[in-house]
């Protein structure tokens, strides 16, 4: 029963409750019916209205016919002004064209001196005045709104954009209004400007200068430029207005710069199509460039810099940089309160545009034709327009932007002395003993000139207001080739250019004080150790500039036309580097090997140093440096201590070669002992045994030694030879046969008959581009430049002369953005080098000698065409990049078609001798590392190192009679054949003789080689006492050359012991390399 009750009660509420939510839907249908009818009715109202409007509207205006005159059909401004203003209020833009054809009548009104048509003349009567204020704030800003949104694929978009630019620049000043030139109207022309004044605000606020920067991205920054070229002196103007209405307040300006300013290639643009515009934004006076200064006066706060920055992001933020870099290129001159905030600002973009590049990289990284790789995309206008950034961004370095910022510099400059020669020495001072008694005489003279020089003041000094100045102008320029790091090279071809920056700073930084301001900038460096104050940027641009320029320079222009400098400047220069370098290194100050001013400084010296190897323009020991204390030095390193690391690292050449040598021979040295490697030692555990068939040296020693591991390579290697009978013979390496493996191996695989290598015109060997015929070339190179490691690692001199070129790149020198191919092309290939030089000073157009980035080679019959840039078939030589052709020849035949042997070479010879111990050394040095030294032959040193034998001894009469004849009868050329002779080099080990590899000796023999049985009692008596056997007249001297052991006959007569060792040596014409 009360089950039912309950059901009966649950059933009833939701009855009620359906009922309920049907009444509230039903009455929300009703409701939205009502709504919906009434938007209905509405819209049906507005149309019906709208059409009315539109009809009344072409009654007031009808449309104009082609070439209609609208002047003679303007009705009374009044009536004019009611029928717009309803327009406006019910159609308005939605109907573009009639809103067009309404504004073309407006606008000929202006040209009405009536009140009754013009329409001005509405704001006359007082009813209608502050309404029709609205009313054309209401217009334009619709105008300018319907200016932004067409398409530039419209037919008309040229003429239309046009028309609604002219709407806006009629209304935004009173200089179209002739109303107000009549006399009775004229007064009223300071309150009508005001009433533009707010209007030009109205626009700003409702996205003037947005809209404008719309239509200059779309018909400037596209594939196709579409704006017109009285388009866009008019926008100039009108996007300029509000600027100046607004005093070039911070605000106006930030605006301009966020909107217009920053439009890619938009000076460039203005310049090229309207140039009559640049008014607009620099002229001839003072006046007219108020908006690149107030620009500057806006930027030189690092808030408002960071500010603009962020909100332009770093595309849009280079776009601005560069109208600013052709704003400043283009003006006439700047004084020196304007020069500096206007190079700071450049520099505080280009510095973020770096610090933003750095920040936005990431493995997702997009390429930008400027800046490099980071993570930012371009958009389609930038894509577009990058080319005229990049055209815009190179005016920075071009001449005419060059004179502007450097003409502070050239006018101290010209102010200043120029840097006087070293004096000569006399020939008496050149005479040590006179030269003494000189200094002795003329000690007070000298004392008092040394107290003048150092106590006279500079006549610059780091951190005044003028080398502030110059050293601003340089940050500008270093912060360019760090930022835009894809035009670097462009940078510092502009900076070359002309006496425009080198000389003029050369001279301002011998200004400075003794040896280029030599202890200012080392009290400079203790101060500010990282090394980035603004004067360390003017010594960096000079160094990376100068490195540059000296690159480019042939030798005809570096020593005989004195480019730019003189010779005895280059010394000055150097030895300044060199000092200013050791002591920032040495004392801690500068500790980083990757920071721009060790690296900048670091790679001038370098250049300079390579210059001088190569041919010299300094005195003998110009880059050691005196005040080095070898002992401390070389203490130092033995501990471990990193500046001395560094010293010797990166300043090896402040200290003697000899010095070097030594500490090259220590260091493999102590590699040995801690290897286990005793020398001579068959039982050391790195010892290898190789059997090697006279027949088949080099095969045998490949295959033997090819894959044996660089460690035991280093071991004790020894040789058994196998003779053409099959036998072995006696013997196995007695500190001899190894040698004489290395020679004949090296005798073999230099024979041109196995085209490994080839010579330049002065005999010297380089890999031949078409050894790839030799089957396993690569192998065979890898092969040989173990061996010669293996020579210099065991001290082993052999008579092989490579090529500088070769030697460079085996060292890595070549990797250097510095180095170029073409300085030692003239020992490669003189013939391949006069004709690229006359390329170079080729008066004409080059273009007519049919030239192009490409090389023909004749391989075995064929001619094969090598490109020598991508297309560089079909790239025409020309005056514009025949640098780059000259270059990229040098690159080819010096590098590019040796590439893979070299590289197999040098990993050969690395794996022997590390990299670090090869950074001692520059290629000439390396090159008597293998060799010899190139000094004179010192025969007491080879007579103090030798051992007799055969009862030969120092006093004997026929050794006496050999070092006779060798001091006083022959040459120095003939003593460096029968040092050839007896140890197959004809240049002695860099240590002197008792460093030879076996020591030298002399034995006496009575019979032939083949009948020789070595030392006997009787022979070693009979040799001893000089007892005649017989005359051996009709017997040479003989050697054995991996013994480096002189086999001589006890001849009885001084002249036939010259007569026959002269035939001897001259006949022994060793291996021949040509």
């Amino acid at each position: 029963m009360l089950s039912s009750g309950t059901s009966h009660k649950n059933e009833f509420l939701a009855q009620t409750k359906a009922a309920r939510e049907e009444r509230l839907l039903a009455a929300s249908r009703d409701d939205s019916a009502i709504r919906i009818q009434g938007l209905v009715r509405g819209w049906l109202v507005r149309t019906r209205v709208r059409k009315m409007v539109e009809l009344e509207f072409e009654k007031t205006f009808p449309e104009p016919g082609d070439g209609g005159d609208l002047g003679k059909r303007l009705k009374p401004s009044l009536e004019t002004y009611k029928a717009a203003k309803k327009f406006m209020y019910f159609v308005g833009r939605k109907n573009v064209d009639q809103f067009e054809v309404m504004l073309r009548y407006i606008i000929a009104s202006l040209d009405s001196d009536s009140p009754k048509t013009s329409y001005i003349g509405v704001f006359l009567n007082k009813s209608h005045s502050v309404a029709w204020i609205e009313h054309i704030k209401q217009v334009c800003s619709q105008a300018s709104l319907v200016m932004a949104s067409m398409s530039t694929d419209h037919p008309a978009y040229s003429r239309k954009a046009a028309f609604f630019v002219l709407v806006l620049i009629s209304f935004t000043s009173t200089n179209t209004w002739r109303l107000l030139r009549t006399p009775a109207l004229s007064s009223l022309a300071p309150h009508m400007t005001s009433i533009c004044h707010t209007v030009t605000g109205h626009l700003v606020q409702t996205g003037l200068l947005t809209n404008l920067r719309h239509i200059l991205l779309t018909g400037l920054a596209s594939s196709k430029v579409s704006l017109s070229r009285t388009t866009l002196s008019a926008i100039m103007t009108l996007a300029l207005r509000p600027v100046m209405y607004g005093s070039y307040s911070d605000q106006m300006v930030s605006l301009y710069l966020l909107n217009i300013l920053s439009v890619p290639g938009l000076v460039q643009h203005v310049a090229t199509m309207c140039p009559d515009s640049l008014a607009t934004l620099q002229g001839e006076k003072e006046e007219d460039q108020s908006l690149l200064l107030a620009t500057v006066r806006l930027l030189s706060q690092d808030q408002q810099l960071k500010i603009h920055f962020n909100a332009l992001e770093g595309s849009y933020a280079l776009c601005l940089t560069a109208n600013l870099v052709q704003l400043v290129s283009m003006a006439p001159s700047l004084t020196s309160s304007q020069l500096v905030p206007v190079v700071t600002t450049l520099t505080h973009l280009l510095s973020s545009l770096g610090q933003y590049v750095t920040a936005k990289q990431s493995p997702l990284s997009h390429w930008h034709p400027v800046l490099g790789w980071f993570s930012v995309s371009l958009d389609k206008h930038l894509q577009s327009s990058m080319t005229s950034v990049k055209c815009q961004l190179s005016r920075l370095w071009s001449p005419d932007c060059l004179l502007v910022l450097t003409a502070d510099l050239q006018a101290q400059a010209a102010t200043l002395p120029q840097v006087p020669a070293p004096p000569t020495p006399s020939p008496e001072e050149t005479n040590f003993g006179k030269k003494l008694m000189k200094q002795a005489l003329e000690k007070t003279r000298t004392t008092y000139a040394a107290t003048t020089s150092t106590i006279s003041s500079p006549l610059n000094r780091l951190g005044g207001a003028a080398c502030t100045r110059v050293a601003l102008v340089c940050a500008l320029y270093q912060t360019a080739c760090r930022t835009l790091s894809q035009l670097r090279i462009d940078i510092l071809n502009g900076l070359c250019f002309g006496d425009l920056l080198l000389k003029p700073l050369w001279v301002f930084l011998n200004s400075l004080g003794p040896n280029c301001g030599l202890k200012s900038f080392l009290e400079l460096l203790s101060a500010n150790k990282s090394g980035t104050a603004p004067e360390f940027q003017m010594l960096v641009l000079f160094c990376d500039t100068f490195s540059h320029l000296v690159t480019i320079l042939d030798d005809t222009e570096f020593y005989e036309q004195d480019k730019p400098f003189s010779k005895h400047e280059y010394a000055m220069l150097g030895q300044f580097l060199n000092t200013f370098l050791y002591r920032s290194v040495w004392s801690g100050m500068l500790s980083d090997p990757t920071s721009n001013l060790f690296s900048s400084v670091l790679g001038l010296l370098s250049v300079l140093r390579r210059r001088d190897d190569r041919r010299s323009f300094t005195r003998p020991n110009h880059w050691l440096l005196k005040e080095v204390k070898l002992g401390t030095l070389l203490c130092d390193l033995e501990r471990n201590r990193p500046v001395a690391k560094l010293v010797i690292s990166k300043l090896p050449h402040i200290i003697p070669h000899q010095e070097r040598v030594l500490l090259f021979r220590k260091k493999v040295h102590t590699e040995k002992t801690s290897l286990g490697i005793l020398e001579s030692d068959s039982v050391s555990p790195q010892s290898t045994l190789i059997s090697v068939h006279r027949n088949r040296i080099v095969e045998d020693g490949y295959r033997q030694l090819g894959s044996l591991a660089a460690q035991s390579f280093k071991g004790v290697i020894r040789v058994r030879f196998v003779n053409m009978q099959g036998l072995d013979e006696a013997g196995i390496d007695q500190d001899g046969v190894f040698k004489e493996f290395l020679e004949e191996t090296i005798k073999k695989v230099f024979d041109p008959s196995l085209n490994l290598f080839c010579t330049t015109s002065e005999e010297r060997l380089y890999p031949s581009p078409l050894s790839h015929i030799t089957e396993n070339h690569l192998d065979l190179f890898e092969f040989v430049g173990k061996m010669i490691g293996k020579a210099v690692y065991e001290g082993i001199v052999v008579d092989v002369p490579f090529a500088s070129f070769f030697l460079t790149q085996v060292l890595g020198h070549d990797h250097s953005a510095l180095y170029s191919y073409l300085d030692e092309m003239p020992s490669s290939d003189p013939e391949l080098h006069k004709n690229l030089t006359y390329v170079k000073h080729y008066e004409g157009d080059v273009e007519d000698l049919g030239l192009t980035f490409s090389f023909d080679q004749d391989i075995m019959g064929r001619i094969v065409t090598h490109e020598l840039i991508p297309g560089g078939r079909s790239i025409n030589v020309t005056n514009s990049n025949r640098i780059s052709y000259i270059h990229h020849m040098a690159h080819f035949k010096m590098h590019r078609q040796i590439a893979t042997q070299v590289a197999a070479f040098r990993n050969g010879f690395r794996s022997v001798i590390p990299t670090d111990w090869l950074s001692l050394f520059s290629g000439p040095e390396v090159q008597r590392l293998i060799s010899g030294d190139n000094s004179p032959i010192d025969l007491k040193d080879l007579r103090r190192n030798t051992s007799y034998y055969g009862g030969f001894h120092d006093s004997h009469r026929v050794v006496a009679w050999l070092w006779e004849v060798l001091e006083k009868d022959f040459t120095d050329k003939e003593k460096s054949m029968f040092l050839k002779f007896v140890t197959s080099c004809s240049k002695p080990p860099l240590l002197g003789f008792e460093n030879l590899e076996p020591p030298f000796s002399i034995r006496c023999v009575e019979v032939a080689d083949d009948e020789d049985d070595g030392d006997t009692v009787g022979s070693v008596l009979r040799g001893f006492l000089a007892l005649r056997r017989k005359d051996p007249v009709n017997r040479l001297p003989t050697a054995s050359t991996c013994f480096n052991l002189l086999k001589l006959p006890n001849y009885q007569k001084k002249s036939t012991l010259k007569e026959k060792l002269r035939y001897a040596i001259s006949c022994n014409t060793g291996f021949e390399l040509s």
